[in-house]
């Protein structure tokens, strides 16, 4: 498609001599912008889909796919013949019998509010994402009605190792003839766990469900059943099965509608960042206009002669077209291999940089994850590699044109 003498003519065009070196440095620069504005999209839209999927697999992973709630809110009895029913359904794994509850946790002087997750040990022990990060401690001790398994930062910021006693507060408390009386217990810490989210592991409490029904004064009785399922994106559909298997028995809410505006809210932070970052590449495109605008103004003489000498306008017009698509392509590719080599690296490169500046890059009390994680997309990273190439391509057509319009005569008059 291309001779070897408009390669020859297009490269020479591209290394700059002394009078011509400020075209050659807006060229360099908008290599350097494209390969930066590549680059950093696929860094930051792999960023993204990290924080998405980690934060994904920890919600799913601490949390059921489906609740089922009781027409009473906060109580269901009789749990059993729906937990029997809710098993026999197509796409369920398991469903766990749950008692949740708000308290105050307090010990060595250090008061946090906590929620309490009252659950069958054999439960929680499926429950891989807790049961394979258990810090401190075993599950083998999480029996009776008198321990605790609490969040490796909950325990940290309390000062408390295991075997040590924690309070818990309930707002619910005992009635008595001067009013309501907070219900106050100890219960021994028996491990500590450690998921990554921050959420999770500084405010979540697991308790054995006997202890939880006693103090949370539900005998025979729990506050949800959570639902796990072997597709968990089909939750919105086998939720409706399940609100048809029990006929009004139950309330069903699937995980996609309580996180929805959460994620949603990540999706649009993605697109935003998405479109502002393609502003990059852009303007790196218009630099490649302008130098080849300069350029083909600068070689005005140059096109003539070669004109005059049996060159066609195809040829000169693809002459300039290589010029300029070669800042493009190799701007691309130089960004397609830094953006993979960062986003690879993410985790190791904030370390080093905190380390040097003494700073918290990624606060896990504001970004909710203790690791800064990224998942490269191919898919994304192809969508991004010819944006940046098509791009580029576009850029060169105007100057190219432009350059096979001189008309040499008139460009050899004026030189």
């Amino acid at each position: 498609m291309f001779s070897a003498f408009e390669w020859m003519m297009a490269m020479r065009y591209l290394r700059a001599r002394r009078q011509e070196g400020f075209i050659s440095v807006i060229a360099w620069f908008s290599l350097v912008g494209i390969a930066l504005g590549v680059a950093t999209l696929i860094i930051v839209m792999s960023v993204m889909n990290g924080f998405r999927q980690e934060l994904l697999d920890r919600i799913l992973g601490i949390n059921g796919h489906l609740s089922v709630y009781g027409p009473v809110q906060g109580k269901m009895t009789d749990y059993q013949p729906i937990m029997e029913k809710l098993a026999s359904l197509d796409g369920v794994v398991s469903v766990n019998a749950l008692i949740e509850g708000q308290v105050m946790a307090s010990a060595n002087s250090v008061a946090k509010g906590a929620l309490v997750r009252g659950i069958r040990a054999e439960d929680l022990a499926q429950r891989k994402i807790v049961a394979d990060n258990i810090v401190s401690g075993s599950l083998a001790a999480f029996k009776g009605d008198d321990v605790v398994l609490i969040g490796s930062r909950l325990a940290q910021s309390m000062g408390l190792r295991v075997g040590e006693k924690l309070t818990l507060i309930s707002p619910k408390g005992n009635l008595t003839a001067f009013g309501t009386v907070p219900r106050m217990r100890a219960f021994t810490v028996v491990g500590t766990f450690e998921i990554g989210m921050y959420e999770y592991d500084s405010g979540f409490i697991f308790m054995p469900l006997e202890a939880a029904q006693i103090y949370f004064k539900l005998p025979d009785a729990v506050s949800n059943l959570e639902v796990f399922l072997d597709k968990p994106n089909d939750a919105p559909s086998i939720g409706l099965e399940v609100a048809r298997a029990l006929r009004g028995q139950a309330n069903v809410h699937d995980w996609q509608r309580a996180n929805a505006s959460f994620f949603n809210a990540i999706q649009v932070e993605r697109n935003v960042m998405f479109l502002i970052l393609t502003l990059i590449i852009l303007v790196a495109a218009f630099n490649i206009i302008s130098s080849l605008i300069m350029l083909v103004k600068d070689k005005g003489r140059d096109i003539a002669i070669l004109r005059t000498m049996g060159a066609t306008k195809g040829m000169i017009m693809r002459i300039f077209l290589i010029a300029g698509a070669s800042v493009g392509v190799i701007g691309t590719m130089a960004g397609f291999g830094l953006g993979l080599a960062f986003a690879s690296n993410i985790e190791t490169i904030r370390r080093w940089i905190e380390g040097l500046t003494g700073s918290d890059l990624f606060a896990a009390e504001i970004y909710f994850l203790s690791q800064l994680p990224a998942v490269v997309d191919p898919g994304e990273v192809t969508a991004v590699v010819l944006m940046g190439l098509g791009l580029s391509f576009l850029a060169t057509i105007y100057p190219s044109w432009r350059a096979a319009r001189i008309d040499p005569a008139e460009a050899l008059r004026y030189e």
